[in-house]
């Protein structure tokens, strides 16, 4: 109950900023607001989608039509680096800022019944939580946070990050170099991808654990 009650503070945290400015935010940063938007930046409107991505972590931010916008602007190839990249970075942002608060903070914030709950929750099912909650509102910062708390190892959160990054900047950065005509691929590339990926990568992190196994 207490694993439960952190995430409902967490997930409130993350709604506040919406009630509060989410109607100017999702107006300004939807659609062809979003591309006009990204194009005014001029030579630093990569930077800027990456930075404004990364805010997504604090402010109510429609990351997927900034992800468009940018396919829009730059196509779907360096649109898909660009909004993963920005994806990723807010993620590990959210994982870093918890994970620092050290196991003191987190007894305190969580309880040593609720840490351990959310500890065997990220060590069972950590990745894919991680890689599903990428295409969810309010749970990517969430999910993030958590894993922080739970000190999920950052080699393996890190690869989960990139499953579920990297599918979604490039799907959205897809639909937006094709004026957004043709979104019926993407949910089925949002289901499908995040999971290969996992399961490509899931050999080599086992392969590196049993490793690092033997040598202890």
């Amino acid at each position: 109950m207490r694993l439960l009650r952190i995430f409902l503070i967490l997930a409130v945290l993350v709604l506040i900023p919406f009630v509060i400015w989410g109607d100017k935010l999702m107006a300004l940063f939807d659609g062809e607001s979003a591309r006009k938007w990204v194009q005014d930046c001029g030579a630093w409107g990569w930077l800027a989608v990456i930075g404004i991505l990364i805010s997504d972590l604090f402010l109510p931010i429609p990351a997927t039509g900034v992800m468009s916008a940018a396919g829009y602007v730059y196509g779907p190839w360096w649109g898909g680096v660009i909004s993963s990249l920005g994806s990723f970075l807010s993620g590990l942002l959210a994982y870093s800022l918890c994970r620092g608060l050290g196991r003191g903070m987190a007894v305190r914030l969580a309880g040593e019944e609720g840490l351990a709950q959310n500890e065997t929750l990220f060590r069972r099912n950590g990745p894919w939580l991680v890689i599903l909650s990428r295409w969810l509102p309010v749970l990517p910062e969430v999910i993030a946070c958590l894993a922080g708390l739970a000190r999920m190892p950052l080699r393996i959160f890190a690869v989960a990050m990139l499953c579920g990054s990297l599918p979604m900047g490039f799907t959205y950065a897809a639909v937006g170099s094709l004026f957004q005509k043709e979104p019926g691929w993407a949910f089925a590339l949002s289901i499908t991808l995040p999971v290969l990926l996992w399961l490509a990568f899931r050999p080599l992190l086992r392969a590196r654990h049993n490793d690092a196994g033997a040598d202890s």
